[in-house]
């Protein structure tokens, strides 16, 4: 019987909790699915993990080769059988009746793509956070490229919309070749979710949270480097060429691009200053003065916020992004 999702899991180094993402996908109701776990060339005890599961739905697959969180992603597309695709993180979780309420949000409104809300789940806090207000979301009704981008700039707010772990119709992707951008290391998700709503898709907007987002401690330094920002800036423009977009569309891709390049600049300075570099410092805030506007808060919890904000698509853990 063909399932009703097929739900990816990319997991790199994952052994710690990656049972928990798996237990919650198998407890998903009314609703069947397979779950795929790609593993990543992990060194750690991944694929054990995975493979102590005996139900049939879960299927391990292994690279021999690091893809990073997008090729592993494609991996897992290209075996997909269900109707629908559902991307997992494997240090998250999902409520049980996630899904059902997607697809049947999605069949509802006749949308190819639908996105809910979301718990962000604190290290030893009890009660969730909700990321998003309810009646803003309902509000909302349905998700647009340009609402989706304009979210997406860096330093506007805590959350964006980019956090959001959509659900999407398997023969939409197919029919559009849509597949993940293997050169970006983060931020990979957010162009995904660009791309199929340039190519037209409607996408429907869940307000009752599903899906648990765990916030976990990381290397900031692995994460945040000038490299990964340039990456995006980089997969902007040729976003911004391979697609017709409306002038509302390419203003908010204009927005969100001069805030990556304000996050370049406000890194290049953080650099200056742990190196002592003052003059050097001095020079990129003269070239670039919003740079300095985000030093009124501590430098760590500025780059903690940044971080999360870059890599919310990190399919290998949210503090974490293997080279």
């Amino acid at each position: 019987m063909q399932p009703d999702v097929s739900i990816i899991i990319a997991a790199f180094n994952a052994e710690a909790t990656l049972a928990g993402a798996i237990r919650s996908a198998l407890g998903q109701r009314e609703i069947a699915v397979e779950i795929l776990v790609v593993n990543d060339a992990s060194d750690d005890r991944t694929a054990e993990v995975a493979r102590a599961f005996s139900d049939a739905s879960v299927k391990l697959i292994d690279l021999a080769k690091n893809r990073g969180p997008g090729g592993a992603r494609n991996v897992g597309l290209e075996r997909a059988q269900g109707r629908w695709i559902a991307v997992l993180d494997s240090d998250d979780t999902m409520q049980p009746d996630r899904l059902v309420r997607m697809v049947e949000r999605a069949k509802r409104d006749g949308a190819q793509v639908a996105v809910d809300n979301l718990f962000v789940a604190e290290r030893d806090q009890a009660r969730h956070e909700m990321m998003f207000s309810p009646p803003d979301l309902a509000k909302l009704g349905q998700l647009t490229l340009v609402d989706f981008i304009r979210s997406n700039r860096i330093f506007q707010a805590k959350y964006n919309f980019g956090y959001m772990k959509p659900v999407f119709q398997r023969a939409f992707l197919e029919a559009h070749g849509l597949r993940y951008d293997e050169n970006l290391r983060i931020g990979e998700d957010y162009l995904f979710l660009a791309a199929a709503l340039a190519k037209g898709a409607r996408c429907a907007v869940e307000p009752q949270a599903g899906y648990v987002y765990n916030v976990r401690g990381g290397s900031i330094s692995r994460v945040l480097e000038m490299r990964h920002v340039e990456a995006m800036l980089a997969a902007d423009a040729g976003f911004e060429q391979a697609y017709d977009l409306d002038s509302a569309a390419r203003q908010a891709l204009r927005e969100r691009s001069r805030s990556l390049r304000q996050a370049a600049s406000f890194l290049s300075v953080v650099h200056c200053l742990k190196e002592k570099a003052l003059l050097k410092a001095a020079r990129i805030a003269v070239r670039d003065p919003a740079a300095l506007r985000y030093l009124h808060m501590p430098i760590g919890v500025r780059l903690r916020r940044m971080a999360a904000q870059l890599s919310w698509g990190n399919s290998q853990g949210h503090g974490e992004v293997q080279s």
